[in-house]
């Protein structure tokens, strides 16, 4: 773990702390290893245009060229939308490297697979979060993807460890 970037939920004082609402810095090294960075647009496997750490959208057309300084904000406004997700998915607590691990999946599956999941429903059900993470979370890799593999295996090690990488 690196300094205090995945802290507990519960203070000295017994108090709870509130659910992170910015990726921490593992989260985001994490994002940033598994999407890459690209500075031209290119089709990913699913045809989709896309460039910079993995951004999609209407403003990505074929022969778009960027900066990295562009590519960093397009990042940081994607975390965005990926982070309002998961706070307005999941209704447990949650520690900074467990929401990471959340906005990761949610960043490469879409907001969309963590609101109808399974591991959405267990998480809110209150059941044991390592074991929910353990179990559903390598799920999610279009039949054992070896780059999917090993993102969800990291997103694993970053929710129950508190480690990355």
């Amino acid at each position: 773990m690196v300094g205090n970037w995945c802290a507990g939920k519960v203070n000295g004082g017994g108090t709870a702390t509130p659910t992170p609402s910015k990726t921490g810095q593992l989260g985001q090294e994490l994002i940033k290893e598994f999407e890459g960075c690209r500075l031209y647009s290119y089709q990913c496997p699913a045809m989709i245009w896309t460039i910079g750490y993995g951004h999609t959208g209407p403003d990505v057309v074929e022969g778009l060229h960027i900066t990295q300084a562009v590519a960093n904000q397009m990042l940081r406004d994607d975390l965005d939308r990926f982070e309002k997700a998961v706070i307005q998915n999941i209704d447990v607590a949650l520690d900074q490297c467990e929401f990471d691990a959340l906005v990761s999946f949610s960043y490469n599956c879409g907001a969309g697979a963590l609101q109808e999941s399974t591991l959405r429903k267990r998480l809110n059900r209150g059941e044991d979060k390592p074991t929910v993470f353990a179990e559903e979370l390598p799920r999610w890799t279009s039949g054992g993807m070896a780059g999917l593999v090993r993102r969800r295996n990291a997103e694993v090690k970053l929710a129950n460890q508190k480690q990355f990488p």
